[in-house]
C-alpha cells in the first residue's frame, strides 16, 4: 500500500563541498503521525517486556525503518502485532502509528 497522505515527508539538505561549488546531497524521510492524545512508550524490542527506552511526547511523528512482528497490541488503531522501528534498537507498536495499512509499509527488520 502507498503512503498515507497524513504522513510527512522531512528533507534535509547539505550545500556546500571543500572546493566552495555548491552541491546537494538529499535524504528525505517519511515520518507517520502518533495518535493524537497519545504520550507513547518506545521500547528495546517488540513487545512489553522489553525495556522503555523513553516516552513520546503528544503530536509526534516517526519515521518507520524497518517492522518485526512480536506482541500483539491494541490501540487506536486497531490491534496489531506489528512494531515499528524508529531508531537504533527502538520500538512502538503499529496499533499506535498512523501508517495508513495493516499490514508491512516498511521491510521487515533483521
Amino acid at each position: 500500500m502507498g503512503v498515507e497522505e497524513n504522513a510527512v515527508a522531512t528533507v534535509t539538505t547539505d550545500e556546500s563541498d571543500a572546493a566552495g561549488e555548491v552541491t546537494t546531497l538529499a535524504a528525505s524521510t517519511v515520518v507517520y503521525p502518533i495518535a493524537p492524545g497519545y504520550r507513547v512508550n518506545v521500547r528495546r524490542g517488540p513487545g512489553t517486556q522489553y525495556g522503555i527506552v523513553r516516552t513520546l511526547p503528544y503530536g509526534m511523528s516517526v519515521p518507520v525503518y524497518c517492522q518485526k512482528p512480536g506482541e500483539r497490541v491494541s490501540g487506536p488503531y486497531g490491534t496489531s502485532n506489528l512494531w515499528d522501528n524508529i531508531a537504533n534498537g527502538q520500538f512502538v507498536s503499529d496499533a499506535y502509528v498512523k501508517t495508513g495499512s495493516d499490514g508491512y509499509i516498511a521491510p521487515r527488520c533483521d
